[in-house]
C-alpha cells in the first residue's frame, strides 16, 4: 500500500516536470528566445559589471543625498505598513470565522482583501499615477493598498488559528463582543500580528524601489536618475546602501520576533 502511494508520488511528480518542460519549450518557441544567446551573455554582463558598476570616489560625494532619499523611503514605507495594518485588523476581524458577525460580512470583507492582495504595488503605482501625479502620496498608497490586501489576509488566518475555547468561555460569562475581540482575540493574536506588520516593513522597503522608478520619488528614484544620465558608479552606490538598509531591518525585525514570540 505505502509502495504504490510512494509510486503514485513519484509519477505524479514525473508528470509535473514534464509539463514544466513542455510549458518552457513552448514558451521559448512563442517568445523566439535565443537561449545560447542568453547564456552567453552572462559573463559579459558580469564583466561590465565589474568594469563599472561599482561606487568610485566621485560617487561617495552624492552619498548624504542618497540616504535622504532612503531615509524617505523607510518612513513611508514603515507609515504605510502600520497604517495599513490597522485598517487590516478591522477587517481581518469581520472577515474571520471565529470573530466574523455574519456569513454576508465576511465574504465582503475577504472579497475586498483578495482584490487588494491580487493588485501589484507596481500596478497601484500606475493606476494612482493619473489621480496623484509624480509623488510621495502616490507610492504611500500603492504601498499601502498592498500591505492592506496581504495584512488582511495573514491577519484573518491567524485570528482563524486561535483556539475558539477561550472565546466561547468568555460568551458564555455574557461578555459582549467588542470585550471578546480585545481580551481574548487580539491579546492572543498579537504576536503573529507584529511579526507580520514587520514582514510587511521589510517588504514594503523592497518593493518602495521599484515604486519610487514610477512615482519619482525616494531612493528609487535617485536610482533611476543615476543610471539613465549613465552615472553607474552612483547608481551602483544606491543598490549597495539599498541592500544594506534591507539587511539592518530585517536582522531588527528577527530581533524583534525573537523577543516577542
Amino acid at each position: 500500500m505505502q509502495g504504490d502511494l510512494f509510486a503514485k508520488k513519484r509519477r505524479d511528480s514525473l508528470v509535473f516536470f514534464a509539463l514544466l518542460i513542455a510549458i518552457t519549450c513552448v514558451s521559448i518557441v512563442i517568445t523566439k528566445y535565443d537561449v545560447e544567446k542568453g547564456f552567453t551573455s552572462i559573463p559579459k554582463a558580469i564583466s561590465w559589471a565589474f568594469s563599472n558598476f561599482y561606487p568610485n570616489e566621485k560617487s561617495l560625494e552624492k552619498l548624504p543625498d542618497i540616504l535622504l532619499k532612503l531615509k524617505e523611503t523607510v518612513l513611508i514605507s514603515v507609515a504605510a505598513a502600520s497604517v495599513a495594518s490597522l485598517f487590516a485588523l478591522l477587517f481581518a476581524i469581520f472577515g474571520s470565522e471565529t470573530t466574523g458577525i455574519n456569513g454576508f460580512m465576511r465574504k465582503i470583507t475577504r472579497g475586498i482583501a483578495t482584490l487588494f492582495r491580487n493588485i501589484d504595488v507596481s500596478a497601484w503605482a500606475m493606476i494612482l499615477l493619473f489621480s496623484f501625479g509624480q509623488s510621495a502620496l502616490t507610492g504611500y498608497f500603492a504601498l499601502f493598498f498592498g500591505s492592506f490586501g496581504f495584512l488582511t489576509r495573514a491577519f484573518t488566518e491567524a485570528i482563524d488559528e486561535i483556539s475558539s475555547s477561550s472565546v466561547e468561555a468568555l460568551q458564555a460569562t455574557g461578555a459582549s463582543y467588542f470585550a471578546i475581540i480585545f481580551q481574548s482575540v487580539i491579546p492572543t493574536c498579537l504576536p503573529q500580528i507584529i511579526s507580520w506588520v514587520l514582514f510587511m516593513i521589510e517588504t514594503n522597503i523592497r518593493s518602495a524601489t521599484l515604486v519610487g522608478i514610477l512615482t519619482g520619488t525616494g531612493i528609487g528614484f535617485a536610482f533611476n536618475l543615476y543610471y539613465k544620465n549613465l552615472n553607474y558608479h552612483t547608481a551602483s552606490l544606491v543598490v549597495i546602501v539599498v541592500v544594506v538598509a534591507i539587511m539592518i531591518i530585517e536582522n531588527l525585525s528577527n530581533y524583534i520576533r525573537r523577543v516577542i514570540l
